[in-house]
């Protein structure tokens, strides 16, 4: 009994529907026509309540037929591509699909998209045959990094004589992730490479000695001149000497957040160019075969990453590539207020080369950033010049420059710290570390590596 009464349910709200999509046009026949009937049966006059009739059933069929057709037409968006840098455009394909026997009249699209990413589109598509679909495009860009909600397309459906017009809503969703910029970055030698395998890795040897070999089980295809026949009568299998383990070099990357070292805000801001400047560099090492950690002043890192970060070889590179990149789409500024947390994760261990983004640096916290540089093969600051962001730069720093003091404690450190003023290119201050790096080592007799 239940299953009835939810059909007529159904049933009646397909009705009402569908009598409420009549425009003026059908409510006009309508009421003419159930006019002329009621004064063709007060008057006897057969013709014209054949006329009335007709004016009357016209509207109705237009609507029962639209309401049938519009859950006939599918829908679907495509974007090319997916994930865009900030101020580039990506473009969205919609299709519409006449799954019906029957042909369309007038369609008409609109898609939903936020504000940011430009007006909301429409389209009007002549009537589609029966099995045959309609391709259109339209381009969305946003200079705001994020992640934007596409969708739900809608389906305005009006039959041709224009009586009536009703509203599909699909229900799918896309997503857009607008990812910082990335500058390409020349080339330079780097601490935390090593000679042996290409530019980022380094070879750790398995076999120490006779006793201090540590063997697996053997495998199909090991040279049999590996075994080591005193393993193998210890353990009862066949055992080979490992081989020598490509061990590659490190990079961390880490990004300060807090939200009292940045002032402004906007595409342009300071903190908008740190991001973008962790993206270059992050982008860069894992090209040059790095396993590249994200680390920000919360002591967080991309989810999913390994201990040693991601590697960074093929296929593999450009899959950690993008999960960095969606990370930074949606990067905030964090409530703290100091870089403890980040010091606490990179004490933890050795991070090879550490390549840090830092706002405005107190002496408080120069001090912990000075620390850090114990635990990294090398590592480069780029410190953001707080008075040339917020005012008017100047070419001759005035004296007890606060910020002139903390590049200093850094440089003293062991850091190779390079000030950003305002609208610098990162691959010009990639190369101006270079050669502050180089001239240091020259001075102390130390090699790059």
């Amino acid at each position: 009994m239940g299953a009835p009464a939810e059909a007529d349910r159904e049933e009646t709200g397909g009705i009402r529907t569908a009598l409420a999509g009549l425009t003026t046009r059908g409510r006009s026949f309508l009421a003419a026509g159930i006019a002329a009937v009621i004064c063709a049966y007060i008057l006897g006059q057969a013709d014209l309540r054949r006329v009335g009739l007709l004016l009357a059933v016209l509207p109705l069929i237009c609507a029962a037929v639209l309401y049938r057709t519009r859950y006939r037409v599918a829908g679907s968006r495509r974007l090319s591509p997916a994930r865009v840098p900030a101020g580039s455009e990506a473009r969205v394909h919609l299709r519409m699909d006449n799954v019906s026997r029957l042909p369309t009249g007038l369609l008409m699209l609109q898609d939903r998209v936020p504000y940011v990413l430009g007006p909301r589109p429409r389209f009007v598509l002549d009537r589609v045959e029966p099995g045959g679909r309609r391709e259109v495009s339209y381009r969305v860009r946003s200079d705001l990094r994020g992640r934007y909600p596409l969708g739900p397309l809608q389906l305005r459906l009006t039959d041709p004589f224009g009586m009536c017009e009703l509203t599909r809503s699909f229900s799918t969703f896309d997503t857009l992730t607008v990812i910082p910029k990335v500058e390409p970055l020349p080339p330079i030698r780097l601490s935390g490479e090593a000679k042996g395998y290409g530019d980022g890795r380094q070879r750790s040897l398995a076999l120490a000695g006779e006793d201090d070999v540590i063997p697996r089980g053997y495998r199909y295809g090991d040279d049999l001149r590996r075994v080591h026949w005193r393993s193998t009568a210890r353990y009862g299998e066949l055992m080979v000497r490992r081989e020598e383990q490509p061990q590659r070099a490190r990079c961390t990357v880490l990004l300060d957040t807090r939200g009292g070292a940045y002032e402004g805000a906007g595409p342009d801001s300071a903190f908008e160019w740190a991001v973008s400047g962790a993206a270059s560099v992050l982008v860069h090492m894992l090209e040059r075969g790095f396993s590249v950690r994200l680390l920000t002043d919360a002591g967080n890192s991309v989810p999913g990453e390994g201990a040693d970060g991601f590697a960074g070889t093929g296929q593999e590179s450009a899959e950690a590539a993008g999960l960095m990149m969606d990370t930074l789409a949606v990067i905030d500024h964090s409530d703290g207020t100091g870089l403890s947390r980040a010091y606490d994760v990179l004490r933890g261990g050795n991070e090879g080369l550490l390549v840090a983004f830092f706002g405005d640096l107190d002496e408080e916290q120069a001090t912990v950033v000075a620390k850090m540089r114990q635990r990294s093969g090398g590592a480069v600051a780029f410190v953001l010049d707080p008075d040339t962001w917020v005012g008017e730069p100047t070419d001759v720093p005035a004296p007890g420059n606060p910020h002139e003091e903390r590049l200093r404690m850094l440089r003293e450190a062991g850091w190779t710290a390079v000030s950003v003023p305002r609208g610098a290119g990162v691959a010009e201050l990639w190369r101006q570390a270079d050669r502050e790096r180089t001239g240091l080592a020259a001075l102390s007799g130390e090699a790059w590596r």
